[in-house]
């Protein structure tokens, strides 16, 4: 029996990681399989899913559709080969990926016969403003979405998710645009499989050069944090950071450590779930990710440096 490969993606910040986890943790019994891929040196994205499920496969860095897709076929054949098979596979893109490169490395003659994708999710972020959808990475990311699912439309205005259908619609003819409050779909929209309708190849978007675009900063302490400083050099960072995220620990905090992420400028705290693996090395672990250029001109590591307590 084929398993079906559904692909979730979406720009950094858009709520990839928490819709993953929503339907990992709401799969009605069904046994999922998820390949989770990070942009950076740590798989930080791999880490907060682990906790949900140990069904999670961390690739090694970069874009799962530039220089991993042999290792992603691998992955998924290898997937493919457990006993009992998973019943659904969730590859989750990293947020600068085209999707359409990994839609050409699964119509692999193998992969396509044994594991055919069923379909891709595009999470958009409802906060931002209209004109966001005219990048063209993001255009490549929902000309390749059979569903296109809005979050945060708590942060944002009246008739928002009105305005970004029409806008998506004039991207793509996608088959529908929804709200996902809090990365919550129904399971409807993501889960129903009927094995016995003709696989049809899904749409190819054209291809776009967004392999330079981003820069990558890697930041480790193994002594935590002071919490007002980190506040104080968030709030200097937030401007030109696309994405940061990360394990933290504070000296205020005792010995637990927190999930920190900041996307579109806002920034949260949250405590880690008890079932993730304790930090091992070190207390804080942090990923930085930026336009191209922007992280060269400030002295990164000094700036968190100066955070640690003590």
């Amino acid at each position: 029996m084929a398993v079906p490969i559904h692909l979730v993606t979406g720009f950094l910040g858009s709520g990839k990681t928490t819709a993953i986890n929503h339907m990992l943790t709401h799969s009605h019994g069904r046994r999922i399989a998820a390949v989770v891929n990070d942009f950076g040196q740590i798989n930080i994205d791999a880490e907060l899913i682990a906790a949900v499920t140990d069904d999670v496969i961390s690739l090694s860095n970069g874009c799962i559709c530039c220089s991993l897709e042999g290792e992603l076929i691998r992955t998924v054949s290898n997937i493919l080969k457990r006993d009992p098979k998973p019943e659904m596979i969730v590859i989750e893109t990293s947020g600068v990926a085209n999707p359409g490169d990994i839609v050409r490395s699964l119509m692999d003659p193998f992969i396509w016969q044994e594991a055919p994708l069923e379909q891709v999710l595009c999470l958009v972020d409802g906060s931002l403003p209209l004109e966001d959808l005219s990048d063209p990475l993001k255009q490549s990311q929902l000309q390749a979405a059979d569903l296109v699912a809005v979050t945060k439309l708590d942060l944002a205005g009246a008739g928002q998710l009105e305005k970004i259908t029409e806008g998506v619609k004039a991207i793509s003819p996608v088959k529908s645009v929804i709200a996902a409050p809090h990365g919550r779909i129904q399971s409807e929209l993501l889960l129903p499989i009927d094995l016995e309708q003709p696989k049809t190849e899904p749409r190819v978007p054209k291809q776009s050069a967004t392999g330079d675009r981003f820069e990558t900063r890697i930041w480790t302490s193994d002594q935590p944090l002071s919490m007002p400083r980190f506040r104080q050099t968030i709030e200097r960072l937030a401007p030109i950071l696309l994405r940061a995220k990360g394990m933290v620990a504070f000296d205020q905090v005792g010995e637990s450590s927190m999930v920190f992420q900041l996307s579109g400028g806002r920034a949260t705290l949250a405590p880690r779930r008890k079932s993730t693996p304790p930090l091992t090395k070190d207390a804080v672990r942090m990923v930085f990710i930026a336009e191209k250029g922007e992280l060269s001109r400030i002295n990164l590591d000094a700036l968190m440096d100066a955070c640690v307590a003590g």
